[in-house]
Parts: structure tokens; sequence; C-alpha cells
């Protein structure tokens, strides 16, 4: 595997540990500050952030900088809409073909279970990463190259939503898991229709927490 190049690199951090984060938002991004964090010069940050603009996840202020917006409400809806779609269609195609990712769920959602009452550094972002993964796992599954590249793409939005639903405390973990574990039991038990309901709840439920943060 060839290493990644320094925009790639820079695309990465800036979406996966920069973008990610609700802390993020409202504020100027210093391309000097991230160029040095990441290891590479000013260009591949400027050429990773023009990318990012054009996936409307950062805005060029003239004389400003590049600044991080606030994902508005209708943002937020539309991206529970797309996630919904893509996970239903998801179940449905990996449930006809016989090859639902029960295992792989499972194993996800233990995990996350663990991390319920931690109050460990670190320990939410852990829980959303896991998060991504189990969502991320349903998706794959319905071998889909180009729905996998799609939902992937949501990543950095998923995870700073998800970021923010959880500063209601330690039981939006357990309701979490609860939810995940109501997608994993559908999908075990080959109903396609109570796996549909189960992610549109699960959905729904986020969607109304964020709307009223």
């Amino acid at each position: 595997m060839q290493p990644l190049s320094g925009r790639d690199r820079a695309y990465a951090y800036l979406r996966d540990q920069v973008l990610s984060s609700p802390a993020a938002t409202g504020t100027f991004l210093n391309e000097q500050q991230l160029a040095t964090q990441i290891g590479v010069s000013r260009t591949p940050v400027r050429e990773a952030l023009l990318t990012l603009q054009a996936e409307g996840l950062v805005e060029m202020v003239p004389k400003r900088g590049v600044f991080v917006p606030a994902m508005s409400g209708r943002q937020i809806t539309e991206l529970m809409d797309l996630r919904g779609a893509l996970e239903r269609h998801a179940a449905s195609t990996s449930l006809r073909a016989h090859r639902a990712p029960v295992a792989q769920m499972e194993s996800t959602l233990l995990d996350q279970s663990q991390l319920c009452a931690s109050d460990d550094d670190g320990a939410a972002q852990r829980f959303i990463e896991l998060d991504t993964r189990f969502h991320q796992v349903l998706v794959d599954a319905a071998g889909s190259e180009l729905l996998s590249r799609t939902y992937a793409g949501l990543r950095a939005r998923q995870q700073r939503v998800g970021l923010t639903a959880l500063l209601h405390g330690h039981e939006r973990r357990r309701d979490v898991c609860s939810e995940h574990r109501g997608i994993v039991d559908a999908l075990a038990a080959g109903d396609e229709h109570q796996a549909h309901r189960a992610i549109d709840e699960h959905l729904r439920i986020t969607l109304q927490i964020l709307l009223q943060a």
C-alpha cells in the first residue's frame, strides 16, 4: 500500500480529527497551525480545505480565513433522512442475500456497552467512533462500493452530531445501545420490516435530541 500524500493526510486529519468535533463549530481554522500538527506544508492543507469546502464542511471567508459553520436544523434533518435511506436499503439487501453482519454488529455493540458509564477522557469520542463503525458495517454488507463510499463520506457530520447528542449524558449512551440492540435483533431474526422500524426509530430519536439542543 502506498503512503498517503500530504493532501490526503491533511484531508483525513481535518475530516476525522477536527471537523468531527462539536468544538470546531463556529471557529476559524489556522492553516499554519494545522500544517504543523499534521507535519506537512501549508499547500496540502489548503488543497484539503478546498475539497472540504466543496463538500460543504467549511467556508472560505475573505480576509478572515477558513470557517467551520454550524449545521442547520434542515441540514441535520437531511443527514438523518439520507442515513435512513441508505441503512434501510443495506438492511434489505443484506437480509435478502443472507449476509446480514449480525456478528460484527454484535461485537461493536458489546464494545459500546462497556463505555456506557465511563468517565475516562475520550470515552465519548470512542463511543461515537464505535457508533460510526456499527452503522458502516451494516451499509458495507450491502456489497456496493458506491453505497459504502457515500455513507463513509458522511462520517465527519455524523460524528459531530453524534457527540452533540451525547452531551445529554450517560443515559443517551445506554439508550443508543438499546436502540442498536433493536436493529441487531431484527437482523438476526431476518425481519426486514422490523429492521427498518428499528433503524427509523433510532434516527428519529437522535434527530429529536439534536433539534432540541
